[in-house]
């Protein structure tokens, strides 16, 4: 027997034993909320709606200073509070989806 044959038959009996060790079917249960987190997750809703309207009330205050200091010839420096106001608004979406994807 050559070296090469020797190493060939323990690669096959090493695959037949790892194929047959792994089992056939992988069970997939269906998502289940815990019991008692249907208050948590009504929590969780208000608190989203409530940051999102926070966000937008931020865009508005943004907006409404530009427009303003706009006049004076300021209006460029308010560019980056918008910008931290959407970055707000993607950070909050995000944890919600996320909250809701463990949660349901």
């Amino acid at each position: 027997m050559s070296a090469l044959h020797i190493i060939e038959s323990a690669v096959t009996v090493a695959t037949n034993l790892t194929l047959e060790a792994l089992p056939q079917a992988v069970p997939d249960p269906d998502p289940v909320q815990p019991p008692g987190t249907e208050g948590f997750t009504t929590m969780m809703g208000w608190a989203r709606w409530v940051a999102l309207a926070v966000c937008i009330l931020g865009l508005f205050a943004a907006g409404a200073l530009m427009a303003i200091q706009s006049r004076r010839g300021e209006g460029g420096e308010h560019v980056g509070k918008i910008g931290m106001a959407l970055g707000g608004v993607i950070v909050i979406s995000a944890g919600a989806s996320l909250v809701g994807f463990l949660v349901s």
